[in-house]
């Protein structure tokens, strides 16, 4: 039996009959190819499957694609506008915030939630917010100035549109 779908993800509205007990993580690797989403653990410990379901970072290994259903869905995929990295993209090539780039995709995902409701987080609220994601690479050190880094262009890009329109 399965149950037929609807996801808007990235910008491109999907139908698709799924199994009941299909991974919203499955579905995005193994149907839609969209490989930028991690599995790491399966048991929402490690962060590599982080997602945006509905403007919010969730762990798309412990979500079933049923679940889903209706919603809008962010992968590391769409983060970017196409033309440009995001802000977070650069800041972890620029600050080195990634070694063998595993637990990138989720790193970055949920540091966007952060930054969507923090524009300007400190040091402290950069580590507690990426709790939930493990690196086994870097020791953090390099991740949270990455973050650092596109909380500081982001914030460059709004004060710089405030201007034009003044």
């Amino acid at each position: 039996m399965s149950v037929r779908i609807h996801v808007r993800v990235n910008g491109v509205d999907y139908h698709h009959d799924v199994e009941p007990r299909t991974l919203l993580v499955q579905y995005l690797r193994d149907t839609l190819r969209l490989t930028g989403t991690h599995i790491g653990c399966d048991t929402s410990s490690c962060g590599a499957c982080t997602i945006h379901v509905n403007g919010k970072a969730a762990k798309s290994c412990t979500m079933l694609a049923v679940q889903a259903d209706g919603c809008e869905i962010t992968t590391i995929e769409g983060l970017s506008n196409g033309i440009e990295l995001h802000p977070l993209q650069e800041g972890f090539r620029e600050c080195h915030g990634l070694q063998c780039g595993f637990c990138t995709p989720g790193m970055i995902m949920t540091a966007a939630d952060l930054l969507q409701h923090n524009p300007n987080p400190g040091e402290s609220d950069i580590r507690h917010a990426l709790e939930g994601n493990f690196c086994r690479c870097t020791g953090y050190h390099n991740i949270v100035k990455s973050v650092q880094y596109a909380a500081e262009k982001m914030q460059a890009v709004q004060q710089n549109k405030k201007e034009v329109a003044a």
